[in-house]
């Protein structure tokens, strides 16, 4: 047996310490140069489909900031860029890390954690995905890789808002990192959390076209009748044949959608809790409708976990459920999604002094929105938000809810909130108000509550707006501080009647924007953008002149229809068609819903 010499255990180190001195040296990694790819994108052999979405992103976002074609292959040396290399189960389905070191770079996550990984390194590159159509991709032919060490758990693991940007374009929804019921993303993009029922869903539960004519117990008692179909009825918790009927459905609507992981058991959309004796004890015992809800949910969610041990059991704290019981707590398998819909949203849910915005309890006490989050958070191990972010009634109406959109989201966060859906401008053309800023800004804060949103305005509009970007800063600026000087409360579903919206204050933004559209003359794309946002402001002052003034100018109605129409916006109330809200307008009515007898009678198609 030959033993090796001191001198030969010498040489051998001198060759590792060159390998590695070699492979230190190219720890700055310039990956490419002169159009040419230097690193090749490889993945594990066996590679998911995510993961290979992931390298593919990687791969073409690299080819525009280097003009160079990146190989993605499952094999090679090292120094490269690896894709799920490294798994890490602690991360979770969202989870990532980004790292460089001696080997290259390592993007590794769950199953959207991996994709978010990329665009995090993209990020990090001083890439920006504003919108849909909007992305900031920085040129570098001679790129070298920073210094990385991230790792990232978003602590919302349902982050969702319904903007039109991301419902349409469901790949920007993956970059924009949200994942919620409304975005419908694709398996090999991540994929969503997806809901066997998505709220307000009694009526499926136990239909009364059904049920009603030999069981009318069944249903609410309210004003002495127990109202069914179109009377807005609510269910009867305490009857022990709903119970019964109840749990066959959601069993049934569970067998018939597999791919879900959550089920809302939750009341119809108006008021109007049972008022029958079993049900009005259950509600003065717990010192809210919630708890009668809260005991009939859990009852479902112990029913079914045997058969659906997965699925999450998902009910709303909602209008007079809101406030939390005082006895019974959510299960294991039970999500509570708590309704800011009473809230102002003009100031934040922890210093806002609006008493009028209260809750009443059976018995006859009153709870603001911030007791009923602080309350909640104390009892439920997972809890979701539906919180509110434009005005309902007038989508163009400039909401001065800026400021409270960071400061909202870290009280979520700091009450154990689990997710948290942003309810937006749903119509299917977007809309004005800075939309697109908007939807930025939220899903930032979706992924971390603590980001600067000050800084994230701040790059949006100098990119997005160029040089009237100042100007739309401080359109918002004068916007919320009016609101916040003058104490004005806004809620969800206001008319343009607020002091921040009025002649004065109108010609004070008009002339902020003149001077922006002046800075972007030249500039045919950002003027465009300059002048989409300025409909807001015309769409107030046709308004309120029609309302207030009894005056409408045939040629200021005609070129605003016109124009919204030209920048294919849609619906301007939540509700109607812009036929419909232009009907309002001529007929001196605030609202095309106020032609039905109820604010969803009339639906309509879009343009």
């Amino acid at each position: 047996m030959r033993y090796k010499t001191n001198s030969e255990d010498r040489e051998k180190t001198k060759k590792r310490q060159r390998k590695e001195a070699f492979v230190m040296k190219h720890t700055a990694h310039t990956i490419a140069r002169g159009g040419n790819a230097l690193y090749k994108i490889i993945l594990p052999a066996d590679a998911s489909d995510t993961q290979n979405y992931a390298a593919s992103e990687l791969r073409y976002y690299l080819g525009l900031i280097t003009a160079a074609s990146f190989e993605i292959t499952s094999g090679g040396l090292a120094p490269a860029l690896y894709i799920g290399d490294r798994p890490d189960a602690s991360l979770g389905e969202d989870g990532l890390t980004v790292k460089t070191d001696g080997a290259g770079l390592h993007i590794n996550g769950g199953r959207r954690g991996v994709i978010y990984g990329v665009y995090e390194f993209l990020e990090q590159a001083d890439c920006r995905f504003f919108t849909a159509l909007c992305e900031k991709i920085p040129a570098q032919p001679d790129f070298t890789l920073p210094e990385l060490d991230i790792r990232q758990i978003p602590v919302l693991e349902y982050r969702e808002h319904n903007y039109s940007d991301l419902t349409k374009y469901t790949r920007f929804a993956v970059k924009s990192r949200l994942n919620g019921a409304h975005h419908r993303i694709k398996p090999k993009h991540g994929g969503n959390l997806s809901y066997a029922w998505y709220v307000h869903s009694f009526e499926r539960m136990v239909p009364p076209e059904i049920y009603y004519d030999e069981h009318p117990e069944y249903y609410a008692l309210s004003d002495g009748e127990r109202r069914h179909l179109y009377q807005r009825f609510q269910l009867c918790l305490t009857n022990p044949g709903v119970l019964e009927v109840s749990v066959e459905s959601v069993r049934t609507a569970l067998k018939a959608n597999p791919q879900a992981k959550i089920i809302s058991i939750s009341q119809n959309d108006w008021h109007g809790n049972c008022e029958c004796d079993s049900c009005l004890a259950a509600d003065r015992e717990e010192g809210s409708p919630a708890g009668t809800l809260l005991r009939f949910v859990n009852a479902i969610a112990e029913r079914l976990e045997p058969e659906f041990p997965d699925i999450l059991f998902d009910t709303l704290a909602y209008n007079y459920t809101r406030p939390a019981p005082s006895l019974t707590r959510p299960r294991h398998n039970v999500c509570v999604r708590l309704c800011s819909i009473e809230s102002c949203f003009a100031h934040p849910f922890e210093s806002c002094d609006d008493e009028k915005r209260a809750v009443k309890r059976p018995d006859g006490s009153v709870s603001s929105f911030i007791t009923d989050l602080e309350d909640w958070g104390k009892i439920c191990g997972r809890m979701y938000i539906w919180d509110y972010t434009t005005c309902f009634a007038h989508y163009p109406t400039p909401h001065p809810n800026w400021n409270v959109l960071g400061p909202n989201m870290r009280a979520f966060v700091k009450n154990n909130v689990k997710g948290v859906f942003e309810q937006a401008c749903g119509a299917s053309g977007g809309s004005t108000d800075l939309n697109e800023l908007r939807a930025y800004v939220i899903s930032k804060l979706l992924w971390d509550c603590n980001a600067d949103t000050g800084a994230l305005i701040t790059e949006f509009t100098d990119y997005y707006y160029g040089a009237a970007g100042v100007y739309i800063r401080e359109y918002i600026k004068t916007l919320t501080d009016k609101a916040e000087g003058d104490n004005i409360h806004v809620g969800f579903n206001d008319q343009p009647l607020h002091a921040f919206l009025c002649e004065e204050m109108l010609d004070v933004y008009d002339t902020i924007f003149d001077r922006a559209e002046k800075a972007v003359r030249g500039d045919a794309l950002r003027l465009y953008r300059v002048k989409k946002a300025r409909l807001s402001i015309r769409w107030v002052r046709i308004k309120r002149k029609a309302m207030l003034q009894n005056t409408r100018n045939a040629e200021e109605i005609g070129a605003f229809f016109t124009d919204w129409q030209a920048f294919g916006l849609t619906r301007i109330d939540e509700w109607v068609s812009p036929q419909t809200t232009c009907r309002a307008l001529l007929d001196n009515k605030w609202r095309g819903t106020e032609y039905y007898g109820h604010w969803s009678d009339e639906g309509g198609e879009e343009l």
